[in-house]
C-alpha cells in the first residue's frame, strides 16, 4: 500500500514567509530531482509529524499529491525544532522507475536469543550497524533488511557481505569494503571465571591438611610428678641448711 502525502506549491519565499507558514500549521519544503526544476512546497504539519514517527515512511517510495498531481518521491531529509516537537523543513526527491536509488534502510535483527552465541555461551550481541546503504530500482526498495543471527557463535562477527539481500538489492560499498555488522563477545568477567574454574584441580586431587600430633599421655602424667619432686628437693635442701 502506497503512502501518500498531500502538498501544495509554495509561492512566498524567504525567512519571514516561512515563519508565517509555520505559525499557520504548515511546513515549508522542497521537491527536487529528475529532469524537472526544484519546486518549493509546503505540507500540513500534523500529517508530516505523524508520518515521520513510522519507520516505513523513511524507506519507502511515497506518493506526493502536489496540487492534485501525483509524484513518486523519497523522503530525503527533514529538520526538527531544537527543543520543541515541531518539524521545521522537509525535502523530497523525485524518483524514476528505470533509475536505481541509493539510500539507507534499517536493519532488523532476528534469532539472536536462539543463536549458539547467546544460548550456549551467554555472549553479548552488539549491533555495530543499525542501517545500511543500498542501491536498487524503486520497485525493489525494501522497508528494511532482515539479518538472521541463528548461526552466530561466541567470539565471531557478522560482516555486511554475509547478509542475504533481497533480489535486486545490493549494498552500496566499495569493492573491497566489508564492514562488521554484528559482534558476539563473552563478558570478560564471565570468561575469567570460566578460565579459573578450568584451571582449578578437582576437590579429590587436593591433599588433606596434616593434623598436628597429639601430646603423649606419659608426657602429661610426668609433668605433675616432676613438679612434686622439685618440691621435695626444695624441702630437703632447706632442712640440710638448718643443720
Amino acid at each position: 500500500m502506497a503512502i501518500e502525502m498531500v502538498a501544495q506549491t509554495r509561492k512566498a519565499q524567504g525567512t519571514g514567509a516561512s515563519r508565517r507558514l509555520r505559525l499557520s500549521g504548515r511546513v515549508p519544503g522542497i521537491l527536487y530531482g529528475g529532469k524537472q526544476d526544484p519546486v518549493s512546497i509546503d505540507v500540513e504539519h500534523n500529517a508530516i509529524f505523524q508520518a515521520l514517527r513510522h519507520e516505513k515512511f523513511h524507506a519507502s517510495v511515497l506518493t506526493l499529491k502536489l496540487d492534485g498531481k501525483d509524484e513518486q518521491v523519497l523522503l530525503r531529509s527533514f529538520n526538527m525544532h531544537p527543543w520543541r516537537a515541531l518539524v521545521q523543513h522537509v525535502d523530497f526527491q523525485r524518483v524514476r522507475a528505470d533509475e536505481k536509488l541509493h539510500m539507507k534502510v534499517p536493519l532488523h535483527f532476528i534469532n539472536a536469543e536462539s543463536s549458539p552465541a547467546v544460548k550456549a555461551s551467554a555472549a553479548v550481541v552488539s549491533h555495530v550497524m543499525n542501517e545500511v546503504d543500498i542501491q536498487c530500482l524503486p520497485a525493489d526498495l525494501p522497508e528494511f533488511i532482515t539479518v538472521d543471527l541463528k548461526d552466530l557463535t561466541a567470539g565471531s562477527s557478522l560482516h555486511l557481505r554475509d547478509i542475504e539481500f533481497p533480489k535486486g538489492v545490493s549494498p552500496f560499498v566499495h569493492r573491497n569494503e566489508n564492514p562488521v555488522v554484528v559482534t558476539a563477545q563473552v563478558p570478560r568477567a564471565m570468561a575469567e571465571e570460566e578460565k579459573t574454574t578450568e584451571e582449578a584441580p578437582p576437590a579429590s586431587a587436593v591433599p588433606a591438611a596434616k593434623q598436628p600430633d597429639k601430646p603423649e599421655a606419659a608426657g602429661k602424667a610426668g609433668a605433675p610428678a616432676d613438679k612434686g619432686a622439685d618440691k621435695a628437693g626444695d624441702k630437703g635442701g632447706a632442712k640440710g641448711g638448718k643443720k
